[in-house]
C-alpha cells in the first residue's frame, strides 16, 4: 500500500505494474517517470517496465502482474478509499482474466474499504463486469481526456457497477456537453509535471454545466501546470470535492 496526495482517494494499491501508451493523455503519465524512478532504485516489481526515449521514461509495454500484492487490502484495519493500480490498467489486455478474478475476490472479503478502478479500456471492463459479480464497495471509471475519447463514455454505460464515474485528467481538450447519463460522478483536472500541456477554464466549464444537467457529482482536482500547487483547485474561489451519493446505486447496472 501507498498513502497519497491524491485529493479523490487515500491509498493506493498496486496489484499490477506496467503499462501502454494508447492515447495523448498517456504521453506525460506520471507512473512511467515512477515506474523508472523505482527500477533506479533496484525495486524489482518495477525492473524493465521502461525506457529511455527522447529524454523520457516510456512503457516497453511488459505488464507483470504482482500476487505477492492481493493480500494487503485484507490487513488493512481502517476503512479506506482504495486507488487501484494508478501505476497500470487492471484491465489492460496482457492483465490475465484469472488474474482480474483474484483482484474481485480480494475486494469482495476486504468489504470494508472503497475501491476505485479507473481504466482507459473500458470496453474490456464492460465485458469482465458480465461475469464478474457486482460489489458495492468497487467503484469503475473511466478516462476521457478530450472529444475524441467520449466514445469510452459509452462502453462505461453497459459497466456493471454500483457507481460509475469518468477522470477528465489530463483534460487536453473540449468535451462540450458530455452525455454524463449513467455517470455518477466526474473527476476533472489539468495535466502536471515539466512537460504539462494547457487546460481551458471553458473545457471545465463545459463539464461542471454537463454534471449539473446529468445529476453527477463535480469534483475538480486542479488547474496544473508545472507548478500545480501554486496554480491550486479553486475555481472562483471555491473547491470543488462532490462525491457520488449512496442513492446513486439504485441508477447501477446490475
Amino acid at each position: 500500500m501507498a498513502d497519497t496526495s491524491i485529493e479523490w482517494t487515500d491509498m493506493t494499491w498496486n496489484p499490477v505494474a506496467g503499462c501502454t501508451v494508447l492515447s495523448p493523455g498517456c504521453t506525460n503519465c506520471y507512473a512511467m517517470r515512477m515506474a523508472a524512478r523505482l527500477d533506479r532504485m533496484g525495486v524489482a516489481k518495477y525492473r524493465g517496465l521502461t525506457r529511455q526515449s527522447g529524454g523520457r521514461s516510456k512503457w516497453t509495454g511488459t505488464v507483470r502482474p504482482d500476487p505477492a500484492s492481493l493480500e494487503l487490502p485484507l490487513r488493512w484495519k481502517k476503512p479506506r478509499m482504495v486507488f487501484v493500480n494508478s501505476m497500470s490498467d487492471l484491465f489492460h489486455e496482457r492483465v490475465p482474466d484469472a488474474f482480474v478474478a483474484q483482484v474481485w475476490d480480494v475486494m469482495a472479503t476486504a468489504s470494508k474499504h472503497t475501491f476505485q478502478i479507473l481504466t482507459k479500456r473500458p470496453d474490456r471492463m464492460a465485458h469482465l463486469t458480465k461475469i464478474l459479480p457486482s460489489l458495492e464497495n468497487v467503484w469503475l471509471g473511466t478516462s476521457v481526456e478530450s472529444g475524441d475519447f467520449l466514445h469510452r463514455l459509452n462502453d462505461m454505460r453497459q459497466v456493471r457497477a454500483r457507481v460509475r464515474f469518468v477522470s477528465f485528467e489530463p483534460l487536453l481538450g473540449s468535451v462540450g456537453v458530455a452525455d454524463l447519463s449513467g455517470i455518477h460522478w466526474a473527476i476533472v483536472g489539468g495535466e502536471s509535471g515539466p512537460k504539462a500541456r494547457a487546460m481551458s477554464r471553458l473545457w471545465v466549464d463545459e463539464i461542471h454545466f454537463a454534471c449539473r444537467a446529468y445529476g453527477t457529482a463535480f469534483f475538480f482536482k486542479q488547474w496544473g501546470g508545472r507548478n500545480k500547487k501554486m496554480a491550486g483547485r479553486k475555481i472562483d474561489g471555491k473547491t470543488w470535492d462532490e462525491f457520488p451519493l449512496k442513492s446513486h446505486s439504485a441508477n447501477a447496472v446490475l
